[in-house]
């Protein structure tokens, strides 16, 4: 109701402002019209009635001492000029005559010969009022043009102003009052209506999921208010079962979650020790000198692998993160290099220009986030006619930086801000938690991983860790 009111004011005010200005302009363009029309009929006159020739030339001697009696008759002001804009004669006194433009600009020569009607006015704004110069041909008794006729007009608006002010002020006085009966209106009627409003506003303001909320009581409601008690009754019995629900829903929720990161993370050690048995089995020669040395490689990476498993299944029983961390000081190169001798394909290659970066780690860790994303990038060049896996090793400032490129599918640009979340995944199988468990890791150890990925041409992973200073 207030802001009615208020609105209602501001618009009416505007119009009214509006339309004083609308009927400003259209006076004050009618009046000089009209001043033109009747010098240009005095101007006719005395061509009519002059013994020179009516030519350009004596325009000045034609209206030598009439072009004064024109001005007075008419109140009016005007300028002659010849055809190329030199001033010819005015009506102003001799003294004045220097602060009229002795010649017209260009401009508006050219805008008076291109109108159609062969009229032109131009409007200025001199110390802060509105000015109107009017431009129109003299024509001989041949209608031919021999001179231009300027009319200048000042544009006299404070009688409309005061007028306008004091209208402004009146309409304002009456929208005062009519503000105040509008307040006190609004607040009598919204003190009735929600009366009622505020012990249910107190009421929903302290229902709270975690324990038992109360229903409301209220005495001779109306029938609307009984309508919303009655609801938020009926829906904290829905509530306090809904709560019920999900409580056991939370827990279910989060056992399964477990369930499948366990899954998941026991699932990473199996495959590298499916593979090293698999390539030892064929590779395996009794007779081969240096068989001491490769089962020793042999049984240190299923070693690996099978502490892996342990610090899982040692997580998971004590409710901690997997698996715990035990930092030590490792060469990423050395370590690196032994987690891509689990993977049979040829298309992997190592690339390491240094032989020794120095990092702060758990080897367990690292060894995993390299495997996961060697594995994703395997699973990206399946249909690949040469596949190609890049792994690379650098230092890059403070951090020893690992590179994973492959020239797979890539990534859809749809996909790109999903990569990193649990169970998102573009794949027919697993559960999406690689990529979001590497992430942790590597934010865990205060480092970073991005990637950069075109579909069709390949996916590039980087890992940031910081370097042991």
């Amino acid at each position: 109701m207030i802001l009615l009111v208020v609105v209602a004011s501001i618009l009416i005010a505007g119009v009214t402002v509006y339309q004083y200005k609308e009927q400003s302009e259209d006076y004050h363009s009618d009046r000089l019209e009209r001043k033109e029309e009747q010098v240009q009929q005095s101007v006719e006159y005395v061509l009519k009635k002059t013994t020179y020739p009516v030519t350009t030339k004596n325009l000045g001697l034609i209206f030598n001492e009439e072009i004064y009696q024109i001005a007075n008759v008419q109140n009016q002001r005007l300028n002659i000029y010849d055809l190329e804009g030199q001033l010819i004669k005015s009506s102003r006194a001799k003294f004045e005559v220097d602060s009229i433009a002795n010649c017209l600009s260009p401009s508006i020569l050219s805008l008076l010969e291109t109108s159609p009607t062969k009229r032109f006015v131009d409007q200025k704004a001199l110390a802060g009022d509105n000015y109107k110069a009017s431009y129109t041909y003299i024509n001989d008794k041949r209608f031919k043009p021999i001179g231009i006729l300027n009319l200048p007009y000042y544009e006299d608006d404070s009688f409309n102003n005061m007028e306008l002010r004091e209208f402004l002020m009146r309409l304002g006085g009456v929208y005062f009052l009519m503000l105040l009966i509008a307040i006190g209106l609004a607040y009598f009627i919204s003190t009735y209506i929600t009366r009622s409003l505020q012990t249910i506003s107190d009421m929903l303001g302290k229902t709270d999921l975690r324990k038992r909320n109360q229903k409301i009581l209220i005495d001779n409601p109306s029938e609307e208010i009984e309508k919303l008690v009655t609801s938020y009754n009926a829906m904290i019995d829905e509530l306090e079962q809904s709560a019920v629900k999900l409580a056991r829903s939370e827990r279910e929720q989060a056992w399964r979650e477990m369930a499948k990161q366990v899954a998941h993370e026991i699932k990473n050690p199996l495959t590298p020790m499916r593979l090293t048995v698999q390539s030892f089995e064929r590779k395996f020669d009794p007779q081969d000198p240096n068989i001491e040395t490769k089962i020793g490689e042999f049984s240190k990476t299923l070693i690996q692998q099978i502490d892996t498993m342990s610090s899982i299944a040692s997580a998971f029983s004590n409710f901690a993160e997997m698996p715990a961390q035990q930092n030590e000081t490792l060469n990423i190169v050395e370590i690196v290099r032994l987690a891509l001798d689990i993977f049979n394909e040829d298309y992997i290659h190592f690339i390491s220009e240094e032989e020794e970066i120095i990092t702060k780690l758990d080897r367990t860790q690292l060894i995993r986030v390299v495997t996961n994303l060697v594995k994703n990038a395997i699973q990206a060049v399946p249909e690949v006619d040469a596949p190609q896996i890049v792994v690379s090793v650098s230092s890059d400032g403070d951090f020893a930086k690992i590179c994973v490129a492959d020239n797979g599918i890539g990534i859809e640009e749809g996909f790109k801000e999903k990569i990193f979340e649990p169970k998102f995944t573009t794949k027919s199988s697993g559960m999406g938690l690689g990529l979001g468990m590497v992430k942790n890791i590597v934010e865990t150890y205060k480092g970073h991983i991005s990637f950069t990925s075109k579909p069709g041409k390949g996916t590039v992973f980087s890992v940031k860790f910081p370097l042991v200073k």
